[in-house]
């Protein structure tokens, strides 16, 4: 993991704590918010300590697999200020590919599945993160070091594009006007994070919203959200929350009749 995460953790508490104070004053006020809860708060950062923790141990072999490919590149690009241009957009469309897939393949859903099991929506949601995709994500990246792209430079993009998405958890934000023909913002990802029919499998972006506008899986904030999944979960034990999916899939593999069968649950 890119040093840049750990530096800013304390950023993350402050910003959390100034939004708490917030969420506090818009219930007061009356305003639609969920705000935040102890246990649910309590459920998201056990996942994202847990995923800190996984992701500092995964990132050395995923380093060592980058660096291999990076041997047998295809160009040579120097660390100069345009090849960061070029690996910011080439890392966020890697970026859309696998937060899209992760949605649409069941396999990479029951990793993912966690950081959409809360029915809130404020930064701590943030850090509800997998405990499995350090793992599942890998194939996701592989592409940038054969381009040419150094390891460390892939790492450091990556970590950029986690922090930006942090301040997009958040319901204090409502609309940020021509801002968001191009980027991300809270409202595009409110939306990602809504279980309404119309918002299901939408807004994937990391960085840049123009890859959901470009193929086709992009929704405008119009409907007041209902967080969560279409089938919420009743408990914040963060080893049920991490690991959920992986066991309905396996008591689905288990009553298939067929390897075919077999398969198509878990794909």
């Amino acid at each position: 993991m890119s040093r840049l995460i750990l530096y800013v953790i304390p950023a993350f508490i402050v910003l959390m704590l100034v939004e708490g104070l917030w969420s506090v004053r818009a219930e007061r006020e009356g305003r639609d918010i969920k705000g935040y809860r102890t246990k649910d708060t309590a459920a998201s950062l056990s996942l994202g300590i847990g995923n800190v923790i996984i992701s500092s141990v995964t990132k050395l072999g995923i380093f060592a697999l980058w660096s291999l490919l990076y041997s047998h590149r295809a160009f040579e690009i120097p660390a100069v200020w345009w090849s960061w241009v070029l690996l910011f957009f080439a890392e966020d469309f890697c970026y859309y590919w696998f937060h899209r897939v992760h949605h649409e393949v069941r396999f990479f859903w029951a990793s993912h599945v966690n950081h959409h099991s809360s029915t809130h929506y404020n930064l701590s949601t943030a850090l509800r993160q997998s405990w499995t995709t350090p793992f599942t994500g890998v194939p996701f990246w592989l592409v940038l070091p054969l381009l040419g792209f150094p390891p460390w430079m892939i790492l450091t993009q990556q970590a950029i594009s986690l922090l930006y998405q942090f301040w997009l958890h958040t319901e204090a934000i409502t609309t940020m006007g021509p801002f968001e023909w191009f980027f991300n913002t809270p409202s595009h990802h409110r939306v990602h994070h809504g279980r309404n029919l119309e918002y299901l499998d939408r807004n994937h972006a990391g960085i840049l919203i123009i890859w959901d506008r470009l193929f086709g899986t992009f929704e405008k904030e119009h409907a007041r959200v209902d967080y969560g999944l279409t089938k919420n979960l009743e408990t914040y034990n963060p080893l049920q929350i991490a690991f959920h999916e992986w066991a309905a899939i396996a008591r689905d593999v288990g009553r298939a009749k067929s390897l075919r069968e077999a398969f198509l649950y878990v794909f």
